[in-house]
C-alpha cells in the first residue's frame, strides 16, 4: 500500500504534514506533496487530513 494524493481536494492546511512521523510529505505552492523513498505508509497522515485529501491505495 501506498498514500496517494489528490492535489484537487487538498487545501493546503498542513495538518498531515504535522502529524507525519518520517518528514514524508511537505507543502508545495499550497499543496500536499509526498515523498514516496521517506514514506512508511503508516497511514496517520489519511487519518488527519480534514478534507480527505489523502488515501491509501
Amino acid at each position: 500500500m501506498t498514500v496517494k494524493a489528490d492535489i484537487d481536494k487538498c487545501t493546503g492546511c498542513g495538518a498531515c504534514v504535522d502529524v507525519c512521523p518520517n518528514d514524508a510529505l511537505s507543502l508545495e505552492n499550497d499543496k500536499i506533496k509526498v515523498d514516496e523513498a521517506n514514506c512508511i505508509d503508516c497511514g496517520v497522515c489519511v487519518d488527519e487530513c480534514p478534507v480527505e485529501a489523502l488515501e491509501m491505495e
